[in-house]
């Protein structure tokens, strides 16, 4: 229970995060605020303070922050809708940069006590699998593979995986950096004594030690924050070319059961310490997850908003006139009801997943 409640307050701190960026830069450009929550649904402590109510509500899973105008026109010339363009435009992606911003702070002080940092690198060609002139060679230390950068010593087998018969390498000898294009490497099977098979591309993979020193705690907390920003998006791309379905999907509720999962159990968790790294590595992929789903242009969602706010830019320039607001609002409407719709889909397929444990 402990684990559940930790996972739920993770979660709504993240979403409030985001809030918290709306309201940091509205406040900054001089946009009227109407009120700040932490939390949902009752008030249990409001307080105004100057042309700001300041609410902590009874249910910790987000928040909101209402501004004047931001949903019709208004005529207080402080209201969101009679802001600049560039106004409205860095108010609707501070949420996203503050979920991004607080991901990188949780990488980085997870990598503050690591006292190395490991990179793939090529120990050796296996006999057998025709690589023998190929251009790789033992010590190699790899940068890209088909233009993937390397953040971290796992991401070599993962897009190995994912790769075709021939691959793109860039690797590192010598101090020199070496392109190497279209590798004829295929995937092959091999099978044990006892029955396991493993696929093989006929590469001995070992590892580069990088010592923690803290030039290399602060660039891998970046590494490890931009290669979740690629994870997000290789998802995505998944789901949209139906290389995974909506049963693999997770909601608010699919989320908390596996943070609990990873935090609580022993197997991925012995001592509490890698409990706490384990959460605090979810929470960071959470943090990096809602900066680049907020950005996409889907209707409700700021990068939806973001652009109506650059379409209407082009049309004025080109025709004096903008899309109506009423109309606008029609849109982010029905985008929000379609985004509720699957939310309330996702939610009973994570409470069906749990029953089926």
């Amino acid at each position: 229970m402990l684990y559940v409640i930790l996972a739920i307050l993770i979660f709504g701190v993240l979403i409030s995060t985001h809030e918290l960026g709306h309201f940091a830069s509205a406040k900054l450009l001089g946009v009227k605020v109407n009120e700040f929550a932490v939390g949902m649904g009752p008030a249990i402590i409001k307080r105004q303070k100057g042309e700001t109510l300041y609410s902590l509500r009874a249910f910790p899973i987000g928040g909101y922050c209402a501004m004047e105008g931001e949903d019709d026109d208004s005529a207080d010339p402080r209201s969101f809708s009679k802001a600049a363009g560039w106004k409205k435009l860095i108010i609707l992606c501070a949420g996203a940069a503050m979920n991004f911003l607080t991901g990188v702070i949780i990488f980085l002080v997870i990598y503050a006590q690591f006292s190395a940092f490991t990179m793939p690198k090529i120990s050796g060609i296996m006999e057998g699998y025709g690589l023998e002139n190929c251009g790789l060679q033992a010590g190699d230390q790899v940068i890209s593979v088909d233009g993937h950068r390397m953040y971290g010593y796992s991401n070599l087998s993962f897009f190995l995986s994912r790769a075709g018969d021939s691959v793109d390498w860039m690797v590192e000898r010598d101090g020199e950096r070496i392109v190497l294009k279209d590798v004829y490497m295929p995937l092959q099977e091999k099978t044990d004594e006892e029955g396991n098979t493993t696929y093989l591309r006929g590469l001995s993979v070992g590892v580069e030690v990088l010592p923690g020193t803290l030039g290399n705690k602060l660039l891998f907390g970046w590494y490890a924050a931009l290669d979740n920003v690629r994870l997000v998006w290789i998802s995505l791309g998944d789901l949209l070319s139906g290389a995974v379905g909506l049963r693999d999907l997770s909601g608010p509720v699919g989320i908390v059961d596996v943070m609990t999962e990873v935090g609580s159990n022993p197997e991925y968790s012995p001592t509490p310490l890698a409990a706490a790294i384990n959460m605090a590595n979810f929470a960071g992929l959470i943090a990096v997850n809602l900066a680049v789903m907020n950005l996409l242009p889907l209707p409700a969602l700021d990068g939806g908003r973001v652009f109506f706010l650059v379409l209407n830019g082009i049309l004025n320039a080109l025709f004096k006139r903008k899309i109506d607001a009423k109309y606008e609002g029609y849109v982010h409407l029905a985008g929000l009801a379609m985004l509720m719709g699957l939310m309330l889909v996702v939610t009973f397929s994570d409470i069906g997943k749990l029953f089926g444990k």
